[in-house]
């Protein structure tokens, strides 16, 4: 996977945990690589009864990628108490002296992820009625994610919600001047929409920022449970009901004609439940009001398209990847779709 700690790193390492009180104190450490990339690296990590997982930002990572995990490791510490699936928090580390960087253990989940899969696994790609209830934990881990204090919790220091929607349409414009390699027809309509709409009512919570089947972790076996939310490199105070609509973006009005969003990673969701009633469940377990959905789909596949742009705009440059190269037409379609929303939505 490209990604290693040297002997002396890894020696390093086990100075800091002994420093930690860690269990394991002593004994030698197993340090596997388990992916890594230009946002972060993980390791899995084995000392004696300890078992967990090392976050840190790759060695080219760009300034600021420390904030970063720091920022991670204090939702994650922050989810310890409350009911949200996810990764425990073991320990933090701000000494660059160890690994050259910040860095953090959370345990080790034992679970799968529907990355790179083509099939479910058994028994969600033969019983639709057990993998209906993947989409159902799907949204589960945001309603419950939504009604944790964040406040009680110490993060309100993490992001900006006052004027948080007021924000959106040009900070994301901004960030498309900075990346625009083309004209995205639509863009104009979808942004002069969002201009002029606003969500009902905005209750503040912690927002993933990314929440979507890719960094999600399932437990073994049916039925269907969440197991972590994982990657929370876009974690911040906002709107939890982007996540929901980050979820439901590709989701079909009509599920016998499939996903509305297509490409490779993205799973089989037939048999899953229909947009609306995702939209109730999430509404009976937060009691929040969903009745203004179509300005969150319109800003998510607004956002994302931009957001891909800047993958795409690397591949214009010849220092793209080939799934950089399928955002090409990946941006047009969700403009085109955020577009095409705004000009038939009742929502006033």
């Amino acid at each position: 996977m490209g990604a290693s700690l040297s002997k002396a790193e890894v020696d390093r390492l086990g100075h800091w945990m002994d420093s930690q009180g860690l269990p394991g104190a002593g004994e030698t450490i197993e340090c596997t690589p388990i992916s890594g990339g230009s946002q972060n690296e993980i390791f899995g990590i084995r000392r004696g009864p300890l078992h967990c997982a090392l976050r840190k930002p790759p060695k080219d990572a760009p300034a600021g990628r420390d904030d970063g995990i720091l920022r991670e490791w204090r939702i994650t510490a922050a989810l310890d108490g409350t009911d949200v699936p996810h990764t425990p928090a073991v320990a933090v580390c701000t000494d660059t002296s160890v690994l050259g960087c910040t860095f953090y253990l959370m345990g080790f989940v034992d679970g799968w992820s529907p990355v790179g899969r083509k099939t479910w696994p058994s028994p969600f790609e033969e019983d639709l009625d057990a993998r209906r209830g993947l989409a159902i934990q799907l949204v589960d881990g945001i309603a419950k994610l939504s009604k944790v204090d964040w406040k009680a919790k110490g993060l309100q220091d993490l992001g900006r919600p006052d004027g948080y929607h007021e924000r959106q349409v040009e900070r994301w414009l901004r960030f498309y001047d900075r990346v625009k390699t083309r004209e995205i027809p639509g863009l104009d309509v979808a942004s002069a929409w969002l201009r002029t709409h606003k969500p009902i009512d905005f209750v503040p919570g912690i927002m993933h920022g990314d929440y979507q089947f890719a960094n999600v972790m399932y437990s073994h076996g049916a039925p269907a449970r969440l197991a972590a939310i994982i990657d929370w490199e876009m974690g911040t105070i906002g709107d939890p009901k982007i996540d929901l609509a980050w979820v439901l973006q590709m989701w079909p009005d009509d599920m016998s004609q499939g996903p509305e969003r297509s490409g490779e990673g993205y799973p089989d969701i037939t048999g899953m439940p229909s947009k609306d009633e995702l939209l109730q469940y999430f509404h009976d377990e937060t009691g929040r009001q969903v009745d203004d959905i179509d300005y969150y789909l319109v800003l998510a596949r607004w956002k994302l398209g931009i957001v891909l742009e800047q993958g795409y705009m690397r591949v214009m440059q010849g220092a793209g990847d080939e799934k950089q190269k399928s955002f090409g037409p990946l941006v047009l379609d969700l403009i085109k779709r955020a577009a095409d929303l705004a000009e038939s939505s009742d929502y006033k």
